[in-house]
């Protein structure tokens, strides 16, 4: 958030200053300096040090998500909602379901056309397999072929299901506290009545 073309000349910053880098660039002072987003005049100084830490861990959380992502997405040569197909059509098969094209656009938020191409393609790479459907002759069953399963499931599957450890080195309660925080925060992000329309 740039902040150096505000009012208040004490806040801008010198010209020859070096760009925010570590934890600065998620320290809310640094970000809202003026308190225009966030009144923090009833928090002490520590309390906004520890949330700037916060904020600090789920940057952190987030950039290792990303790499991840991005050497899955390199590694597996798909792109990033392909990878979520494969992902489905596995907790499917897992799970004893029947996966189908239907099923797999409401997952993935995407209309009936979009979700035929992506079949196509992901069929064409080797990735699924079709077959007609047990009980509805209009639907087709959808399956990951052995190869694709074991290649996501040894690299990127592998790295994701590392999460349980660090659950699982939490105590009951810090768990229940770390559920309702995360929770409560993804409540806070989709409740914004925000105008994002172009102006």
């Amino acid at each position: 958030m740039d902040t150096a073309g505000s009012s208040g000349g004490s806040h801008s910053a010198p010209q020859d200053a070096a760009p925010p880098t570590g934890p600065a660039v998620y320290d809310v002072d640094s970000n809202d300096p003026d308190g225009r987003l966030i009144d923090r005049a009833h928090f002490s100084k520590e309390e906004i040090a520890q949330i700037s830490a916060v904020m600090q861990a789920l940057g952190e959380l987030r950039e290792a998500e990303n790499r991840l992502r991005d050497a899955s997405l390199e590694y597996m040569k798909l792109g990033q909602t392909d990878m979520r197909a494969i992902h489905f059509l596995i907790v499917a098969e897992n799970s004893g379901q029947v996966a189908t094209a239907s099923a797999l656009a409401v997952h993935l938020g995407i209309s009936s056309a979009s979700t035929t191409k992506l079949v196509d393609r992901l069929e064409r790479g080797g990735h699924l397999t079709r077959s007609p459907h047990p009980t509805d002759r209009r639907a087709q069953v959808l399956r990951i072929t052995q190869e694709t399963r074991k290649s996501a499931m040894e690299t990127v599957g592998a790295q994701h299901a590392r999460r349980f450890h660090s659950a699982a080195r939490l105590s009951a309660d810090e768990r229940e506290v770390v559920i309702r925080f995360l929770l409560d925060m993804a409540q806070e992000l989709g409740s914004g009545d925000l105008d994002w329309s172009p102006r």
